[in-house]
């Protein structure tokens, strides 16, 4: 059996550990368009702030491919996948057959169209080879940044530069940062932080146009205004990288559509990680869900279908946990309830700066945001997960030392494994 998989971060090498748990004869061949063994890619800012040298960031050990009988194709694209002839087309000519494949491609950055962004100094922040071209630029005395979005991405990027030394201003269209995943009240809280910490912030405002001949010199604000820089750092968002299966047979929507089993609409072909919609366990629909243990677990159902062992994806949430300095943060499901279905407890402490949050529907946990004091916050995902209806001890839910005692004596014997109720 030919397994081939396009990709080389979390999800591919679930996939090769789940085809692994079935088959350990068949060929795997693993193809990516980066040069890199398999890497963390949420370490990359921690490496440009050299906090992580680059042996610290592989997501296996060196020996991996090796120990499982993987031929990696590495710093070569994958240009076109021909499904008839099943056969993956590679940028140096040469074609990769396949049995099975999965598509594991992520995502990519979304650029928006503006005059300027073909000029010298401006950079993605998603991939090793951004942040070494953005380590280039700093060392060649490159001084003043500035990144487009206040999301996850262009934060980490914004706190590895002012970590170098660079004066970084953050633009955001949104009225406070971390949009996606924070309100307002925390978003300020953590913005608060953040500006401590050295980065200068322009909400309610985006760039327009990059200013310069053939290097960047500045930009325009929408509200016309203009902000000089060396630097421009594009971070609005990532999509999922469907490029490979545009105008195919594979069904798409925002990502690749996939079945509890992660196939897609064609025989033989899966698909997991970023570039896929896997099942949203809060939102009971298939969504995009942008998470490496997500990714991991996509992976390794997908690789065990492939290799003829049914398996099915349980589904995820979407999920992030994340710190800036000393500021640690957990966020969970829906944080932005939009309807009266919904019910909010909010606990807020300005002295310590914690601010939790959470999201009832139906008696369960939907979605928290646990900002400086995440800890215990894991019991609140499982009851996510296993949506546990906590009406009966709501009024807990937000004390300092909320834990397993405050459980009803019947959910609680079952929690900690005291046999059935």
């Amino acid at each position: 059996m030919n397994y081939v998989i396009i990709g080389n971060s979390a999800a591919a090498v679930g996939a090769v550990e789940g085809i692994r748990q079935v088959d350990r004869e068949g060929r795997i061949t693993v193809i990516s368009d980066e040069p890199y063994h398999t890497y963390s890619r949420p370490l990359i800012s921690y490496w440009l702030a050299g906090k992580v040298p680059e042996d610290k960031m592989i997501y296996r050990n060196l020996n991996f491919y090796e120990a499982n009988g993987v031929t990696p194709i590495l710093g070569t694209k994958a240009e076109k996948i021909s499904f008839k002839s099943k056969k993956v087309n590679l940028a140096d000519g040469t074609d990769v057959p396949y049995d099975r494949m999965l598509i594991a491609t992520g995502g990519k950055p979304i650029i928006p169209p503006m005059p300027g962004l073909d000029k010298n100094g401006v950079y993605s922040f998603l991939k090793f080879d951004d942040v070494k071209e953005i380590e280039q630029a700093v060392d060649s005395g490159k001084k003043k940044a500035v990144i487009i979005g206040a999301g996850l991405i262009g934060l980490k990027a914004a706190e590895a530069l002012v970590k170098v030394g660079v004066d970084v201003t953050v633009v955001e269209l949104a009225n406070r940062i971390l949009p996606a995943i924070l309100d307002e009240q925390a978003g300020t809280m953590v913005q608060e932080y953040l500006k401590k910490c050295g980065m200068k912030f322009e909400l309610n405002n985006t760039v327009t146009k990059v200013s310069g001949l053939s290097e960047v010199t500045g930009v325009v604000l929408q509200n016309g205004s203009e902000l000089a820089c060396d630097m421009l750092v594009v971070a609005i968002g990532v999509r999922p990288n469907i490029d490979l299966v545009q105008d195919t047979d594979v069904q798409l929507n925002r990502g690749i559509v996939v079945n509890e089993k992660m196939e897609t609409s064609v025989n033989g072909v899966y698909a997991a990680g970023d570039v896929s919609e896997g099942f949203d366990i809060v939102y009971g629909a298939n969504r995009v869900l942008p998470l490496l243990p997500n990714a991991y677990q996509q992976g390794e159902v997908a690789g065990r279908n492939m290799a003829g062992v049914e398996t099915i994806f349980a589904g995820g949430l979407a999920m992030n946990a994340i710190g800036f300095g000393d500021l640690p943060m957990l966020t969970a499901g829906i944080i932005k309830p939009d309807s009266e279905e919904f019910e909010v407890m909010i606990k807020a402490d300005s002295q310590t700066g914690s601010y939790r949050k959470l999201v009832l529907r139906d008696g369960c946990i939907v979605g928290y945001i646990c900002l400086n004091r995440v800890d215990r916050a894991g019991i609140l995902t499982g009851m996510i997960k296993e949506k546990v209806d906590v009406s009966a001890f709501k009024d807990q839910l937000l004390s300092p030392d909320f834990g397993y005692i405050d459980f009803p004596e019947q959910v609680r014997r079952l929690k900690l494994g005291g046999g059935a109720a």
